[in-house]
């Protein structure tokens, strides 16, 4: 006989309890408003992942803070987020997924107060460090809530939806900077791209109870050895893509990618023999090795990086020479945006017609649109035509449609539920992970060429690159599953 399980303080009286282990979940399906709920946080911890870009030089001149410690104002949250997302996930499986939901959505609403509050730099750092912390709580259980209340063309239409999110939160992001700051909104400046999180932040939590309660059938257990490596890998490989930069890439730094790669061997060694003694590994090897899921990533690695290093590069270029500042500069994204979130609703429509294909078509598209971006920027410098750039970036948001949530999908498809949480928990890391890496280098490959040619070749090169990512997505996509 099964026990009542206690409610979240979060959840109020009316809320459905999270259901006891080996139960099923506590509500069928996954209503519209459960969607946008579970959709608000993790579109809540994308935005705020560029918001506070526009805003550096305002906190510079408030609180007095070096080029080191706004480096860390914006590194930190994604150090701490990309860190705590598998942990995430897990925690989800073993103690319900709306309520580590409910909590890192409070964490996330108040560390976002502590911000917007932060008398000193140090203050600041401190608290955005929290702030991904509560991120990496809260984001695993968005996709793992879906991957668990839905199927069929509800789960493909809610993880399209997952996917436009993903795309409209880093365009978002540095739109809704540059306009709040340049708004002054109450006086308060800077503060404002954190405090727009309480309100919205208090909003969904009144609503948690609408989201279906789900967990793993059975507790999972705590693996201690698999946390530290993973975490000792993790801090490696984010120390050379948030330092390196900075610190002009020194020796020592790179030295860290050694130690990454031998606690990576460690650690795929250490999960293999808990799982064979029947232990409950943090990283499950059994379902890393699903063919929906290795091969997936292994796509959405090279997209990721491409999708980060365009958007930097970008920026970059229409700032520093479209002569746009940064709100124009976010504004030029809108067909970027616009194309995304038209064409993700109907993406589950054109992956029943196409099946896998639909990511070699997207690969098609998205060449397209930088193979035209970059002939616009080569034919016409200095002064591009402005058409022909919206143009570009709007084959890029249809292309990153047909490929992103798809991907989700595929990536996802053969997961068990009870596993979702360490499922979602591994996409999004290695989501994280690919475009802050494509970020990093094409930024650094942009500036590196832009002082040895000129900026013209320099963008042209990069756009290059980013069309190899492509390729690379074209190739994998011929041997993907057929995703629904």
């Amino acid at each position: 006989m099964t026990t009542r399980e206690g409610l979240s303080p979060l959840q109020g009286p009316n809320a459905t309890p999270e259901p006891p282990a080996g139960t099923k979940p506590a509500a069928a399906g996954l209503s519209g408003i459960a969607l946008v709920v579970v959709l608000t946080g993790y579109a809540l911890s994308i935005v705020d992942a560029s918001i506070v870009n526009v805003a550096l030089t305002s906190i510079s001149e408030d609180l007095h803070g070096g080029p080191a410690a706004l480096e860390l104002v914006v590194s930190g949250y994604g150090l701490t987020y990309a860190l705590g997302l598998v942990l995430g996930g897990r925690l989800g499986d073993a103690f319900g997924r709306r309520r580590l939901y409910a909590y890192g959505l409070a964490a996330f609403t108040v560390t976002s107060a502590l911000c917007g509050l932060a008398p000193t730099i140090e203050f600041l750092v401190a608290a955005r460090l929290l702030q991904g912390a509560a991120a990496a709580m809260l984001v695993p259980q968005v996709l793992a809530t879906i991957q668990a209340a839905t199927e069929g063309q509800a789960r493909a239409r809610a993880i399209g939806m997952y996917g436009a999110t993903a795309a409209l939160g880093m365009v978002t992001g540095q739109i809704l900077g540059g306009l709040l700051v340049s708004l002054d909104v109450a006086g308060i400046g800077w503060r404002s791209v954190f405090a727009i999180n309480v309100p919205i932040g208090v909003a969904a939590l009144l609503a948690i109870r609408r989201v279906p309660a789900t967990r793993a059938g059975a507790k999972p257990g705590f693996d201690p050895v698999g946390t530290a490596l993973f975490g000792v890998t993790m801090v490696c490989v984010l120390t050379v893509v948030v330092a390196g930069p900075d610190l002009g890439w020194p020796l020592w730094l790179w030295s860290l990618l050694a130690v990454a790669a031998v606690g990576a061997l460690a650690l795929v060694r250490a999960e293999r023999r808990l799982e064979a003694r029947g232990g409950p590994p943090l990283l499950s090897p059994t379902v890393l090795s699903h063919p929906g899921m290795r091969r997936g990533l292994a796509a959405m690695v090279p997209f990721s990086a491409g999708f980060g290093g365009f958007l930097f590069v970008y920026a970059l270029v229409a700032q520093g020479h479209f002569g746009f500042d940064g709100l124009a500069s976010g504004g030029t994204l809108t067909p970027f945006a616009g194309a995304f979130f038209v064409v993700a609703l109907f993406t589950p429509r054109i992956a029943a017609a196409l099946g896998g294909r639909i990511v070699t078509l997207g690969a098609v598209v998205l060449g397209t649109g930088l193979l035209l971006l970059a002939l616009t920027i080569w034919l016409g410098w200095p002064r591009p035509s402005l058409v022909l750039v919206l143009v570009g970036i709007g084959f890029t948001g249809v292309g990153s449609a047909l490929i992103g949530p798809t991907l989700f999908r595929t990536i996802l498809a053969d997961v068990p539920p009870a596993q979702a949480g360490m499922g979602s928990g591994v996409l999004v890391t290695s989501q994280q992970m690919a475009t802050a890496l494509g970020a990093t280098v094409g930024g650094t490959l942009y500036v590196s060429l832009a002082g040895w040619l000129s900026t013209m070749p320099a963008a042209v090169l990069v756009l290059a690159l980013l069309m190899c990512f492509t390729g690379t997505v074209l190739v994998i996509s011929l041997k993907l599953p057929d995703p629904s």
